[in-house]
This record gives structure tokens, sequence and C-alpha cells, in this order.
């Protein structure tokens, strides 16, 4: 299995939505790089939520229930989806500040690709984040 961390901002689509939706497909990525991140993930795939803007903060984890089909929000070929769906929300949320002042977390995608909408999580970067939330 694989992790993943997806951004959204919060007054766009929140965690709340997501978890009132019950499954959403993951579209408007419009970043070669974040579209191939989405063509990686696999189904049972764990994926971090994140709200970007406001609240900067990992909220919630998400799983992958159906890997990367055409964006039916487009009619361009080059952009995909995956269908995910909320698993939990965090007991803490997890603050861009606190991953930024945790050095084993330096190298995180998060940090060093700030601006990519859909990213990986390194296995251990995974399990200091929950560490950070209180889950583990």
């Amino acid at each position: 299995m694989a992790y993943w961390l997806v951004k959204s901002e919060p007054f766009k689509y929140s965690w709340d939505q997501f978890v009132k939706d019950k499954q959403t497909f993951w579209d408007g990525v419009r970043n070669y790089a974040a579209r191939n991140n989405l063509k990686a993930m696999k189904k049972g795939d764990e994926v971090f939520f994140y709200h970007s803007n406001e609240g900067v903060e990992i909220v919630g984890i998400a799983k992958v229930v159906k890997e990367h089909y055409p964006d039916p929000t487009t009619t361009e070929i080059a952009w995909v989806v995956v269908d995910l769906k909320p698993v939990k929300k965090l007991k803490k949320s997890v603050s861009l500040a606190q991953i930024k002042a945790d050095k084993r977390l330096a190298n995180m995608d998060l940090i060093r690709l700030s601006r990519l909408s859909v990213q990986s999580v390194k296995d251990k970067e995974w399990d200091v984040v929950l560490e950070l939330a209180s889950e583990l």
C-alpha cells in the first residue's frame, strides 16, 4: 500500500462536506505531476486530506476506492480522477507549522513541493504525522 496527500481549500470542498458526501471523485487536477500521482494511486491506498489556504492542516484520512479514470468535468483526455471515501477524522489536526518544525518531515513533499495538490507520502512520514495527530 502507498500513502498520499490531497489538498482542498475548505471553502471549496471541506473535510466535513467530504464526510457528508461519503465518497467523491477527486477532480480539477490540472498539473501533470499531480495527475501522475493520481494515476499511481491504487485501490486501498490511504490519503491524508489537507485543508489548504485556510486551516493549512491535515485533518483526516481517506481511502482510494476506485483507481484513475477520465475526469468527467473536462473533455481533455489528459486529466484523470480517482474516487476517494473518508475513513476518519484525525484526533488532532496536524498543522503545516508542526510539520515544518519536525526535522523528521524536512523532506516531505508538502514542504518541498508546496504547490503540488496531489503528493506522495513516504511510510515513515505517514507514521510521524499519525504520531503528531495522537493516532499512534
